[in-house]
């Protein structure tokens, strides 16, 4: 009787199939179409989610590494300026040079390196003596070609007047 009725439902049309026959099989492929759409939605934030991490992760590296920079900046016009500024200097700032010292850093910044460029330029005006000190300050942290690796530079200049042109350490501020 079962072959009867099987060999009756294959000789029919899908037209003319009862309506649960023919939707037999539909919903599983349905759900494997879901699921599918599902897991390539879930491997696409997934991926998304990793992007916006790492490019997190170097904004703040790099924020780091001005930091860094600045630091450098402020240790090299502290050097300048503090024997600079007495009214009678005891000795003029001789440490302008490429390599400068910079200073050691920690907390936050541990793991940065700092960089101190300077440069002296002195000029006479109206018998003055000016010192003009061109700073640059880079701070990095990590290798060229990695993916890890930030750098960031600063520049300024710090000029100084000292009353005379005999430029010795007892001329007096302008």
């Amino acid at each position: 009787m079962c072959h009867k009725v099987l060999n009756q439902l294959k000789s029919r049309s899908p037209a003319k199939l009862p309506r649960k026959l023919a939707a037999r099989g539909f919903s599983l492929i349905s759900a494997i179409f879901l699921l599918v759409i599902l897991a390539a939605l879930g491997i696409f934030m997934l991926s998304i989610y990793t992007s916006q991490r790492t490019i997190s992760n170097q904004d703040v590296r790099g924020v780091l590494a001005y930091q860094a920079a600045k630091a450098g900046i402020e240790a090299a016009t502290y050097a300048i300026l503090a024997p600079e500024n007495a009214a009678v200097v005891n000795t003029i700032f001789n440490g302008c040079t490429a390599g400068m010292a910079a200073p050691t850093l920690d907390g936050a910044l541990t793991g940065f390196n700092v960089t101190i460029d300077c440069q002296l330029t002195t000029t006479t005006e109206a018998e003055n003596t000016i010192r003009v000190y061109q700073i640059t300050s880079t701070g990095r942290s990590g290798n060229a070609p990695s993916s890890d690796f930030v750098e960031r530079q600063i520049s300024a200049s710090i000029s100084t007047c000292r009353i005379g042109v005999t430029g010795l350490a007892t001329d007096l501020p302008c």
